[in-house]
């Protein structure tokens, strides 16, 4: 009833006062809390797609439309073919070089290998100065709107991280574009503290090394208002990670020590079930995990006092 009552609030509540509300709302005793031990989030990091930003569109249209604006034509029956040699262009570049190339090559040298082979992989032959053409345009079409959106619920919950200072950020297998320029350009960038890609790291989730490199990114951000305050550290049980995929994001936040959900963005039923009797937790939006932490009674941001002069 008490779930119920919260989803009939009307369709003018914005996606904010929905969070806030949540918080407000009262516990019943059928609900599982914890209210003997006490729990501390400090810190919260996000997978970046599926779980902050969607992808718009498809692939074969975004493909297509940049090689046929630069005059090289595609038939249907190939342009049907892009996805999957997108997928196995991706494996072949990402084998050939990790983390989107790392400290060997830039990532913009990166996706020029993919996207070639990709096209390669389709049978659509390019003389090089057409290549790179039809490469500019794909490239900047993923760096634009036109490619992403972002979740309603995106931008309130990081405003309501940063009310309860709680140092948020992003923890993700991508390369640094997401922080330098499509974050800010979505406007998500300004609500959080830290960026953690594994083009920088040189390692992907579910690697161990990457949750302590976002640990590490995260710790600054703790107390920032008192410079003196240099001895707090920020420990794997006080970081909750949110991500979408089940290997990536929940077995590797758990082995790094971490709190971690899933979102079931899509309503994939099938995988969701999945994921639940794999021993996560599954919520639909980010709405669902602020309800959550409300319900099972966290503390949120640093302990009372620590962070004052």
């Amino acid at each position: 009833m008490l779930r119920r009552t919260f989803f009939s609030l009307t369709s003018s509540t914005s996606t904010s006062e929905k969070i806030i509300l949540c918080q407000n709302r009262h516990f019943s005793s059928h609900e599982s809390i914890n209210r003997t031990k006490s729990k501390r989030i400090r810190a919260i990091s996000c997978d970046v797609t599926g779980t902050l930003v969607s992808f718009l569109g498809r692939i074969e249209d975004h493909y297509g439309d940049a090689a046929r604006t630069c005059g090289v034509e595609i038939s249907q029956e190939k342009k049907l073919l892009i996805p999957k040699s997108f997928n196995q262009a991706y494996k072949e570049t990402s084998a050939a070089y990790p983390c989107f190339g790392n400290s060997h090559i830039s990532s913009k040298e990166w996706w020029r290998r993919c996207v070639k082979r990709s096209f390669d992989l389709v049978g659509t032959s390019m003389e090089e100065p057409e290549e790179e053409r039809v490469f500019q345009r794909v490239y900047s079409t993923f760096g634009s709107h036109a490619a992403y959106g972002v979740f309603d619920d995106a931008k309130p919950f990081l405003k309501w991280c940063k009310r309860h200072r709680i140092a948020c950020g992003v923890l993700s297998n991508a390369d640094e574009r997401y922080g330098d320029s499509i974050l800010p350009m979505l406007g998500l960038s300004d609500h959080m503290q830290f960026f953690t890609f594994s083009k920088n790291v040189g390692v992907e989730k579910p690697e161990r090394a990457i949750f302590d490199a976002a640990l590490h990114d995260a710790q600054p951000w703790l107390c920032l208002c008192n410079k003196k305050q240099t001895d707090i550290k920020l420990m794997p049980e006080e970081v909750l990670h949110i991500g979408n995929d089940f290997q990536k994001d929940y077995v590797g936040a758990r082995e790094a020590g971490f709190h971690t959900v899933l979102l079931d963005r899509y309503d994939e039923k099938d995988v969701a079930e999945r994921w639940r009797k794999g021993g996560a937790l599954v919520f639909k939006d980010l709405i669902d995990v602020v309800e959550w932490l409300g319900r099972e009674q966290y503390e949120l941001g640093p302990v009372r006092d620590e962070c004052n002069n």
